[in-house]
């Protein structure tokens, strides 16, 4: 072989190298994701030692996955595209997530899942599921929590006490998904709780909130904020990214007027899916349900049912085609305005 040649071929090398080590170090520290059953908001907030880069144009956000109507993936700890990839596409096949899991586990893209780190929330047409987990060989301190309708998950943390905080402050805190969501983040603003960022003086380098209503677009969300200090930055950190999260979420609260929590619908109307997988419509809280009229479609527009509504409880029967596993449906008045619109999954 000439030199040239064998240069030619350490190059290649260590390019391979360096995009392998990418992806192994590109450690996505503490996350959570969550659902708001009674309003169908699907959540995901989190915090890295991982600034902004070419890689990770907005940080640590990379590693969230949010499906409105559906569920919310995190795919953390030496991430892989590939993992986050099949995670969302069996989430769209219906998967529950601790099936998910289990293939991500089984069927790891690099083929080493024990440094992988998964939290995942679905839906479930108003019954949540969640799951979690932890590979072996996650840099310490790692450790994860799931409770059927949050997971939380972490890596390179400073102790437990950093997920404890985090559990703690979203149980304990009222409001809407995404000021529990904000709450949980804000106790984990621990200075080295990621012990990478010990040396900037912040809990992270790059952070971030999500959620979606269960109408969203899933290329639009309802909320989607993140920060991120850019790739090279040194020395101590002027703020805490979780701290400038939180003024870019007070701001966005401002400027929208959201207050979910104290608004009352003029047509409150609960939808889902009951064990049998019957859509179940309650109409007992809208004072004028009579004049009401019900329409549900499949994925593919295909009409299911089209009737006026007949009694405060009307169930539905989609049939047993996969077309059918995701529902839309819309409520309308005697004039023909659309007053509520939703989405069940089966």
């Amino acid at each position: 072989m000439t030199s040239k040649n064998s240069s030619l071929l350490l190059v290649i090398m260590l390019a391979t190298l360096f995009l392998c080590c990418r992806i192994a170090v590109a450690q996505d520290t503490f996350s959570i994701v969550a659902i708001d059953s009674l309003t169908g908001e699907i959540g995901s907030a989190g915090a890295s030692c991982v600034s902004s880069s070419s890689s990770y144009p907005h940080g640590a956000q990379i590693l969230s996955d949010v499906i409105p109507g559906i569920g919310a993936i995190h795919t953390q700890a030496a991430w892989d595209p590939a993992n986050q990839s099949n995670a969302h596409d069996w989430m769209m096949m219906g998967l529950p997530p601790q099936q998910i899991i289990d293939s991500l586990v089984a069927h790891d893209a690099g083929g080493n899942p024990t440094t992988r780190q998964y939290g995942i929330v679905d839906y479930n047409g108003g019954h949540p599921r969640s799951a979690a987990y932890t590979g072996m060989n996650c840099s310490n301190y790692k450790n994860d929590t799931a409770n059927l309708n949050y997971s939380i998950q972490g890596n390179i943390l400073m102790g437990q006490q950093i997920l404890d905080s985090m559990q703690t402050r979203f149980l304990n805190t009222t409001g809407t998904l995404a000021d529990r969501l904000m709450a949980a983040l804000q106790g984990a603003k621990v200075i080295g709780a990621d012990t990478r960022c010990a040396v900037h003086g912040t809990s992270s380098e790059s952070s971030f909130l999500r959620v979606a209503k269960i109408t969203d677009p899933a290329d639009s969300l309802y909320l989607d904020l993140w920060m991120a200090y850019p790739a090279g930055t040194t020395g101590i950190f002027p703020k805490d990214p979780i701290d400038s999260l939180q003024i870019l979420y007070n701001l966005w609260k401002a400027s929208t007027l959201v207050r979910e929590m104290e608004r009352i619908p003029a047509y409150p109307i609960r939808a889902f899916t009951d064990a049998s997988g019957m859509c179940i419509f309650d109409f007992t809280l809208c004072k004028n349900w009579s004049s009401l009229s019900l329409k549900v479609i499949d994925i593919y527009g295909r009409c299911i049912k089209s009737a006026k509504v007949t009694s405060r409880i009307m169930k539905v029967n989609p049939g047993n085609t996969r077309s059918r596993e995701i529902l839309l449906y819309n409520v309308t008045d005697r004039d023909q305005h659309v007053v509520e619109k939703g989405k069940l999954i089966r």
